[in-house]
């Protein structure tokens, strides 16, 4: 008798023990989410940079612009690695940037230098913001048509970046600047000026490479650029971002300047359409 119970009681127990297995399955981890962290990293570093411009430790709101960067490099790696991309991913990537390399960098130039003209350095530092907008609207809108293997204008995090390393280089040494009737503003506010205005303009400009076999074999020239990019970033740091991300301009600036010459001066036949990267479409009506 007492087998007999002991096996009877077993068997109840197994089978509670199925129907809350079956009950409460194990949801797998949304891969998703992995992208989507570093994608709010990014943000999070935006937001610090804004209180430490704040506090005037301006030199710790530049470092974290530039960390904002890698957080926004690495949420586009981790999405291609997860296979995780969605719409979802690319507007909250959008809303993220604005603040770390649109309001973070103005709210940085205008403590920086910016504020000796008054309101018009408010309206000066603005600028990359309000353009900053207009190009990640208008990358969200390509991004759900087709994938290019160019960015149509000057990426945001570039533009950003390179006025926090232009601080991190010479926010010591502004004397040499003098020699300008406006000092170091003669130099801040056209460089500003011009990355707002290639922004929003069509010149094509490299996409992150991917790291697979089929695409490094393609477009080996483009890995080993950015290879060298990173090797000057971690070597020189404030003075290997200025140097990367000139280079990284001068390159789709030079590229594009000779498609639009091919297109212009160059045969019908050697023009392929489909291969442009910059039509002259894209210089009417916009």
């Amino acid at each position: 008798m007492k087998t007999y119970s002991t096996q009877r009681g077993s068997k109840h127990k197994g089978r509670i023990r199925r129907t809350f297995a079956r009950s409460k399955p194990r949801k797998p981890f949304p891969r998703q989410a992995v992208p989507n962290f570093f994608t709010l990293m990014n943000l999070f570093s935006g937001f610090l940079s804004i209180i430490h411009v704040l506090e005037g430790q301006l030199e710790i709101a530049a470092w974290l612009i530039v960390i904002a960067g890698a957080f926004d490099a690495l949420d586009g790696f981790m999405a291609r690695l997860t296979n995780t991309s969605s719409e979802f991913g690319i507007e909250l990537d959008s809303l993220c940037d604005l603040v770390s390399f649109g309001v973070a960098p103005a709210f940085l130039l205008y403590s920086f230098t910016l504020h000796d003209f008054n309101t018009m350095g408010m309206l000066l530092a603005a600028i990359p913001v309000l353009c900053g907008a207009v190009r990640l609207s208008r990358f969200n809108v390509e991004a759900k048509v087709e994938e290019s293997p160019y960015f149509s204008g000057l990426p945001i995090p570039v533009q950003a970046i390179m006025m926090a390393a232009f601080f991190l280089t010479f926010h010591d040494n502004t004397q040499i600047f003098d020699v300008f009737e406006y000092g170091v503003n003669s130099v801040v506010v056209p460089a500003m000026l011009t990355f707002s205005v290639l922004m929003i303009s069509t010149v094509a400009f490299d996409k992150v490479p991917k790291f697979n076999r089929a695409y490094m074999r393609e477009h080996r020239s483009t890995v080993l650029l950015f290879l060298l990019y990173f090797v000057l970033i971690i070597v020189m740091q404030e003075y290997g971002l200025m140097i990367a991300f000139t280079i990284f301009i001068i390159k789709g600036l030079a590229t594009s300047a000779k498609k639009v010459y091919d297109a212009v001066f160059g045969d019908d036949d050697d023009f392929d359409d489909e291969d442009s990267i910059v039509s002259l479409d894209d210089f009417s009506g916009r």
